[in-house]
């Protein structure tokens, strides 16, 4: 499926005839299924969700949703679903529209389960028919592209109209969705949509939908900020019974609510699968203590830890890198800062046989990394024999590791959006070809792309466009150019970089 530019295609047809623009569709759905191309292209969204929606196998011409819950395991969903406290919200800002309209509004989890729908009774009937109904997966891997499903999919506000949805007998139908976030992970918790026939169709349908989305996370957004008072307020005398040794109050996710000394350790703990242990990098070691809601983190230290020296190792967008032992700065071969970017990524240390997979794959061979551990040990201690940066039995690194690649994994793997200074930094290592390196620097591309354009930020985005990788990306830079001012000087750099 190809694309077109923004602005052209079917994207100039939004403010047509709706039945005009149905019919012109239906003959580019068609065109494209057979594998021909139609006389406009698909907008990128569409062709996009298309594309899941086929590798799924969804039936174009006989699909439908599954059922996944019945009655009963409904009402337990609801009554659980983050998104049951702003369902009256959602009512005043749309139902009485939907009314009118002859739509129906649809509230889904984050997996597309429909667990709520309210609207004007004749199109009530006519969404039974077609089992868009309470307890039906209208995922795009379940009933091809729709709005719900595709917002979902692609993490922004969408609108589907007629032969725009995958599945024909959808086509008499424009739909418009918006996803609401939970505002502690960011992560998406579920989707709000207005269904209605196709002549109701209007592009302030979108906005509309997107405003009800965004009154609803400012309304989870202030209950949880009402939750983590209260909880600040009940279970500071643990955090104060500490004394000096330093800890923090955590939410039940991990989110920092209070901390002594302020500021010793970020907003965010990534909690363990199991046990009470938690590994905090340069920190060390703390340990968990339940509380009745929340978590209390106490700092375990040692003599040793407090002596450690400090390696920093800003490797990001670092084509001849250099790493930093307490402040003095480290001239590192290529090998070299691979073999501490692989340290650092693994603190329980590895072997010689594990680095020798991570730098050359399958013909490593263990003796010439010893070889390789020697002399980066020499030029980190300063003497032939010097142990005390890196140790052995397996290799490891005894310091406090400041690693700017690390914080962008915490990040990218925690849900975060990262920091911008990280993003725009580029690629981890960017000449390296060792296994190791190359499996993290492909993870953080496509974990920091994708936390980028599922949340649209201006400054995300330029920052991803200014690296080598995102000047070359297209959905980067079309983002981009849709989220700025049009008196917005960035706009004349991006056009710079296209000549």
């Amino acid at each position: 499926m190809t694309r077109g530019p923004a602005g052209t295609g079917a994207d100039a047809l939004i403010w047509g005839d709706p039945l005009e623009r149905a019919a012109v569709l239906a003959r580019v759905r068609d065109a494209v299924l057979a594998g021909g191309h139609g006389e406009v292209e698909p907008r990128e969204v569409v062709s996009d969700s298309w594309r899941r929606s086929l590798a799924a196998h969804v039936d174009p011409d006989h699909g439908a949703p599954a059922r996944v819950f019945d009655d009963r395991e409904l009402d337990a969903l609801r009554e659980s679903h983050p998104l049951a406290p702003v369902l009256p919200i959602l009512r005043t800002t749309l139902l009485e529209i939907a009314d009118e309209a002859m739509h129906v509004m649809i509230v889904t989890d984050a997996s597309g389960h429909i667990l709520w729908r309210e609207g004007a009774a004749g199109m009530l009937h006519i969404a039974d028919d077609l089992e868009l109904a309470e307890g039906f997966r209208w995922s795009e891997d379940s009933a091809g592209t729709n709005a719900m499903g595709t917002t979902l999919a692609s993490g922004s506000p969408v609108q589907i109209h007629s032969s725009e949805h995958l599945v024909a007998q959808y086509h008499r139908f424009t739909c418009a969705a918006a996803t609401i976030h939970d505002p502690d992970s960011g992560e998406a918790v579920g989707a709000v949509d207005l269904t209605g026939p196709v002549r109701a169709f209007h592009p302030s349908t979108l906005a509309l939908v997107s405003a009800a989305a965004k009154l609803a996370e400012n309304h989870l957004a202030t209950r949880q900020a009402i939750r983590d008072e209260r909880l600040r307020t009940r279970n500071l005398p643990h955090l104060s019974g500490l004394g000096e040794a330093p800890g923090a109050l955590l939410s039940p996710a991990g989110r920092v609510l209070a901390a002594t000394p302020h500021g010793w350790i970020g907003d965010r703990v990534q909690l363990p699968g199991a046990g009470d242990r938690i590994v905090l990098g340069e920190h060390g070691e703390g340990v968990l203590e339940p509380l009745a809601e929340g978590w209390l983190l106490r700092l375990e230290r040692t003599t040793s830890m407090r002596h450690r020296a400090t390696l920093a190792l800003p490797f990001l967008g670092a084509p001849r890198p250099v790493a930093r032992l307490d402040g003095r700065p480290v001239r590192l071969g290529a090998r070299h800062a691979e073999l501490l970017a692989l340290l650092a990524m693994h603190p329980e240390g590895l072997t010689a046989d594990a680095l020798a997979r991570e730098l050359y794959g399958d013909r490593g061979n263990p003796v010439t990394v010893r070889a390789e551990m020697h002399r980066l040990r020499a030029l980190l201690d300063g003497t032939p024999n010097g142990t005390g940066v890196v140790r052995t039995g397996p290799y490891r690194l005894e310091a406090r590791v400041d690693a700017d690649f690390l914080a962008l994994r915490d990040a990218v793997r925690a849900g975060r959006l990262p920091d911008t200074a990280l993003i725009e930094r580029g690629e981890l290592l960017p000449t390296s070809d060792a296994p190791g390196i190359r499996a993290l620097r492909d993870e953080l591309d496509v974990g920091v792309r994708s936390a980028v354009l599922r949340r649209g930020d201006t400054a995300a985005l330029w920052a991803l466009a200014r690296t080598p990788a995102g000047r070359q990306d297209v959905e980067v830079v079309e983002r981009l150019r849709h989220v700025l001012p049009v008196s917005d000087p960035r706009l004349g750099a991006l056009r710079a970089c296209e000549h």
